[in-house]
């Protein structure tokens, strides 16, 4: 890590929280009742473009990798960094695992999630 790594973080996680909002404005949101969209987007979206961009960097690159899937993605939606978790488990041959991770991962999420709300409400 050099002394701008956390620079390239924080650049990239501003342009990230910046899409994430323009994103929010652009297709209809949560509110409770419907499914969401919004929501739903960023994280396929992330997702999508954290596949695309470990491929291309291979793990090895020591300005994108902090600039573009830690900031930028991480700002987006960190879902993102949830998939690709995932997909490397799967990839290296961890099924049992992947799916040990995906599942817990969502239900202890969403739990974590109400347990928030009923600890504020």
């Amino acid at each position: 890590m050099t002394l701008a790594t956390p620079l390239y973080v924080a650049l990239g996680g501003a342009i990230g929280a910046l899409l994430r909002y323009g994103v929010g404005l652009m297709v209809p949101g949560t509110d409770g009742h419907s499914f969401p969209w919004s929501t739903f987007a960023v994280n396929v979206l992330g997702c999508l473009m954290i596949g695309i961009l470990w491929r291309f960097t291979e793990g090895n690159q020591k300005v994108l990798i902090p600039l573009l899937m830690v900031g930028l993605l991480g700002g987006f939606t960190t879902f993102s960094s949830f998939g690709l978790d995932a997909w490397r488990l799967i990839e290296g041959g961890h099924l049992i695992l992947a799916l040990t991770y995906i599942l817990s991962s969502t239900m202890v999420g969403v739990l974590a999630v109400v347990i928030g709300v009923k600890l504020i409400h």
